[in-house]
């Protein structure tokens, strides 16, 4: 699976596809893979204030569990029930269906300090 060029990337291997002022956030390929099976998801709610850098959530595989951060301030408009009911999904579909959530961000300006598609792809390569 390529990674797609329409979104910004962190090196805690979440991506950020920014609409205006929403943010819709998952996990790379690269995460999915090193996490391998992933067995349970669990996020902030809808109508949760998220502070920048902070941790919305938890995704959990047979090896780990890792939390989901975000760069952007915002309120948590929307969770991904399909991947929270499916959690393999974000192995199978990471950048489609297994999408987390959806963030109202106050600020989007912490995207200057995420990594584009082809500067993620040379520090972490999917193999």
């Amino acid at each position: 699976m390529s990674t797609p060029t329409d979104r910004l990337f962190s090196e805690s291997h979440e991506w950020y596809q920014i609409d205006g002022d929403t943010v819709t956030i998952g996990i790379t390929q690269y995460a999915a893979n090193e996490l391998t099976d992933i067995t349970y998801i669990e996020m902030q709610p809808a109508g949760s204030a998220i502070d920048s850098g902070s941790s919305i959530g938890e995704v959990e595989s047979v090896k780990t569990t890792s939390d989901v951060y975000c760069p952007f301030a915002g309120e948590i408009t929307e969770v991904n029930d399909t991947a929270a009911g499916d959690p393999a999904v974000l192995n199978r579909d990471p950048y489609g269906e297994g999408w987390l959530v959806r963030l109202k961000a106050s600020d989007t300006s912490a995207s200057e300090s995420l990594l584009d598609q082809a500067t993620y792809d040379d520090q972490y390569p999917v193999t």
